[in-house]
């Protein structure tokens, strides 16, 4: 297998240090930076998330900083959820669309303010995008890449471990809210999120010198919990139905498209800079849309390519992620269908690596 050379545009994360130490043993990169993918095993990974606690190096989940006078209105232009209840202390999912209405980034915001957030990304260059609809519409407002990397601590004993470290007010967090604690005398942004359906947290350290210290401090609180250092996981992930952008979706999709239509508010989202498209979208309705997939048979290889869906000599869809259930005893999948095929229980076969699989539409992700 061919390795990745490193180099400063590879950039390493505070948490680098322990991560290594722990054993990681595969990585991918996202936003520049290394995200580890791989620890025991994908499946060993899985079932221990699903009973434990794992802290996950999510650093790649870049923060685009918008602050200033104007910050509620860029970010009102970037997305059609409506924000105007959003308030501070609260995270919202928020797809961001191009002019076109495609999909280029699928983050959560934090409203640290009136006139501050952050925008916790998917894998792209949006830094770029924010910066050009802010200079383009001469907004008055700073964006800019803050010195923040998201920590993550996930899995069922999650909510204990982050009280031992800091307090029994962690319990008070509702979901897609946040507080700030302190940790070595310094505010920690601390939200009741993750990439994961297994609850959990995610804290956004600002300032690179307190990855370490905060690594060893959960690990040491956390011994008798059964502590581990973790990832993403590619079959908790799609049981659960969490998209990957770049993966599942990309600017050739709307969110309609995606499954996001609860999370767009075409009609009141005024100023969002897709939104003409986006209601034309709505108003017609989606030719094909993201759907669970049961794929038949034997453990299915790994899925770094589009996978075509068919019937007979048909193509109707795209497989975009695949992985093998232990729990479910199956392959479980997420693939964009065509309306005509899109009704659950529908049978189709998949082309995969290892030759055709038959499959089903599910009814509904598994976890």
């Amino acid at each position: 297998m061919a390795l990745i050379s490193l180099s400063r545009r590879l950039r390493r994360t505070p948490f680098s240090e322990g991560v290594e130490a722990a054993g990681v043993k595969a990585y991918t990169v996202y936003n520049r930076m290394l995200l580890p993918t791989v620890f025991e095993s994908v499946e060993a990974d899985y079932r221990h998330l699903k009973k434990h606690v794992q802290v996950w190096d999510v650093s790649c989940e870049r923060q685009v900083e918008i602050r200033g006078p104007d910050a509620g209105k860029l970010i009102q232009m970037l997305t059609p959820r409506d924000l105007r209840g959003m308030m501070p202390g609260q995270c919202y999912y928020v797809p961001i669309v191009d002019e076109t209405g495609g999909m280029l980034n699928d983050p959560v915001a934090v409203k640290l303010s009136e006139d501050r957030f952050w925008i916790s990304i998917a894998d792209s260059d949006l830094l770029f995008w924010v910066k050009g609809i802010a200079n383009g519409y001469r907004l008055d407002v700073l964006v800019d890449e803050p010195d923040v990397s998201p920590l993550a601590v996930q899995g069922p004993k999650a909510e204990d471990l982050l009280a031992r470290v800091f307090g029994e007010g962690i319990r008070n967090i509702r979901f897609f809210r946040f507080g700030v604690f302190q940790f070595q005398g310094r505010d920690l942004v601390i939200a009741r999120s993750g990439y994961s359906k297994q609850g959990g947290f995610e804290l956004y350290v600002e300032g690179a010198d307190l990855g370490m210290p905060l690594w060893n401090a959960l690990f040491e609180a956390g011994a008798d919990l059964e502590v581990r250092a973790g990832c993403p996981n590619l079959i908790e992930r799609i049981e659960g139905g969490l998209l990957s952008y770049g993966n599942d979706m990309t600017d050739d999709n709307t969110p309609h498209e995606c499954g996001l239509g609860r999370f767009c508010n075409t009609n009141t989202a005024i100023g969002c800079v897709g939104r003409d498209a986006l209601l034309r979208v709505a108003k017609e309705g989606p030719v094909r849309q993201i759907r669970p997939i049961e794929i038949h048979g034997d453990k299915v290889p790994p899925c770094d390519q589009l996978w075509p869906i068919v019937d007979g000599d048909q193509h109707v869809g795209n497989v975009s992620s695949a992985a093998w259930s232990p729990d479910f005893n199956t392959n479980v999948a997420i693939g964009m269908v065509r309306m005509t095929h899109w009704t659950v229980g529908t049978e189709v076969d998949v082309i995969t690596p290892d030759g055709v699989r038959p499959a089903t539409v599910f009814e509904a992700f598994w976890a």
